[in-house]
């Protein structure tokens, strides 16, 4: 065995204490200089700690960065609840239906909405209890919670396939019994969805396809116990016989024509509105993470939102440069994978990262659907973007499974990388075999409230279908010509042809229904739209 004398151990520690010094390289790289130039002024440190007009800089800065996350992270819930007051501003209740009979128009602000599908929509409360939907046959639908997070699909994309089905919708807090079948069971962590339908005309006209919704749409609580509970279950104990729920037609407020307002505010007032939304809904309903720029801000669940001059100064300040992120990313995105075609300015930021903003589409091969694997982060800039433009989120929206859901392009700027001028002429031609199996549309957006842009023509679309305005004609050679003018241009039939406005800039969407494969490996391509000279 072999002994180390006392004097080799003290000298084996001094050589490795020698060894394990740190460099003075290191110790400047862990350090604090005692002055700091920063975007924030100079910081002034005695050896490391803060001076008092340091402490008060970094401090206003984090609150600046805590309130810039609270709008941009929560953009897509204060969307969801400026719809609600909106709503309710109108006179339209819970459980309640707005139905646009003849499309909507640009009376109503909505995030690019279309003037091509009848839509209803409302708010269902769950805070009594599950709510039972009945939907109507061959609708087009999703629910979202009140943070714009997918609840399911219902119409063609859902589970009933577009032969209409009974949603039985439960909320947060809810821990009875469910049943175990004749419903599609949809659950929401905040205490109120949206829903929102939209559905086919029938031969160019809304009539019929209104007649449908009004005839089948019930909204009403489910009855525990009933329908859904078989007699040998009740005989199990723990559960009681109840009387089947009576459907009911909801109350349908008429939406074409109405002026409503559902955009979040781009000032002060969003965080107020924000407040609304965390007061209104469970505690825990949105990750700890994304909350807690939110509580540093001073708007917290059961508390009174009250700040002083101090922090009042900084949300405003910090709203003007979280809109005109949300309005960056929203109009001129910067991303390459967000745009479609090489070298063309259609883009979409769900091309990316999904309808979850956090893997890209699945591919669709012979076997079915291939998914990929979750990333493991969101893609930030897509979510904003997407919202900030956006009403409603589903996987519909971004999937490239042929003939179900829609396809949409944005264009925000023309062939020559400049926005779009309301008091110019532009063309855009669509190549022979259009991608859409149902119908193709235009439609163009005010870009200050990014709904439709308002002229004497009210319904700012041009498409394929005759109705609300005559559809676009096809030429010769089995192209189609849209133009963009304040004035019809001589010689182009009123159906190829939406009015813009002089004094306003536009942005708009082409979009696709139930798309075909020549949209997917992109052997059909649009044209830019070109400034017309």
């Amino acid at each position: 065995m072999n002994l180390i004398s006392p004097l080799a151990a003290v000298s084996l520690l001094a050589a490795s204490t020698a060894i394990a010094q740190v460099s003075e390289q290191s110790l400047a790289a862990i350090s604090t200089p005692d002055s700091v130039e920063s975007k924030i002024g100079t910081l002034n440190y005695k050896d490391g700690a803060p001076s008092a007009d340091t402490v008060s800089a970094v401090y206003d800065n984090l609150d600046m960065v805590y309130a810039f996350r609270a709008f941009t992270d929560t953009f897509k819930g204060v969307s969801v609840q400026a719809a609600l007051e909106g709503f309710q501003a109108a006179g339209i209740k819970d459980n309640e239906m707005l139905l646009f009979s003849k499309l909507m128009d640009s009376e109503s602000l909505f995030l690019t909405a279309n003037a091509d599908t009848v839509y209803y929509l409302g708010f269902v409360n769950l805070s009594d209890g599950p709510m039972v939907i009945e939907t109507p046959p061959g609708a087009l639908g999703t629910i979202d919670d009140m943070w714009f997070r997918w609840v399911t699909d219902f119409g063609r994309p859902g589970p009933d396939r577009g032969e209409g089905g009974k949603y039985l919708l439960v909320g947060p807090d809810y821990d009875g019994y469910l049943p175990e079948d004749g419903f599609y069971i949809g659950r929401s962590q905040t205490n109120r969805v949206l829903v929102l339908g939209r559905s086919f005309l029938t031969k160019d006209d809304p009539a019929p396809t209104v007649k449908v919704i009004k005839d089948n749409l019930k909204i009403y609580p489910y009855a525990p116990g009933g329908v859904g509970m078989s007699i040998a279950r009740f005989l199990e104990g723990g559960v009681e016989l109840g009387r089947n729920a009576e459907p009911k037609t909801p109350v349908f407020h008429e939406g074409t024509g109405l002026a409503i307002n559902t955009i979040p505010p781009s000032d002060y007032s969003y965080f107020e509105m924000l407040n609304r939304l965390v007061q209104d809904n469970p505690a825990t309903v949105i990750d700890p993470e994304l909350m807690g720029p939110v509580a540093a801000i001073g708007i917290r669940k059961g508390q009174t939102f009250a700040p002083d001059d101090r922090m009042k100064g900084i949300l405003e300040e910090a709203v003007k440069l979280a809109n005109a992120t949300g309005r960056t990313l929203g109009f001129a995105p910067r991303d390459p994978d967000w745009f479609w075609y090489e070298g063309l300015q259609w883009w979409n930021p769900l091309f990316q990262g999904g309808y979850n903003f956090e893997a890209p589409l699945p591919e669709i091969t012979k076997d079915g659907a291939k998914p990929y694997p979750p990333t493991g982060y969101k893609h930030n800039d897509a979510r904003t973007s997407f919202f900030y433009n956006a009403t409603g989120i589903t996987p519909a929206m971004a999937m490239r499974l042929t003939g179900v859901g829609s396809q949409y392009l944005f264009a925000t700027k023309d062939a020559n990388a400049n926005w779009f001028d309301g008091a110019k002429t532009y063309k855009v031609t669509l190549p022979k075999g259009i991608p859409a199996e149902a119908f193709w549309s235009f439609t163009l957006y005010d870009n200050q409230t990014r709904s439709m842009l308002k002229t004497p023509q009210k319904y700012p679309r041009a498409g394929s279908q005759n109705y609300p305005s005559p559809a676009a004609e096809v030429a010769e050679d089995g192209s189609t010509t849209v133009w963009f003018a304040p004035e019809q241009p001589e010689g182009v039939a009123r159906g190829n042809w939406i009015q813009t406005d002089p004094k306003k800039g536009w942005v708009t969407l082409l979009r696709l229904y139930s798309p075909m494969p020549s949209f997917f490996d992109k052997s059909w391509q649009p044209t830019d739209i070109t400034p017309v000279e």
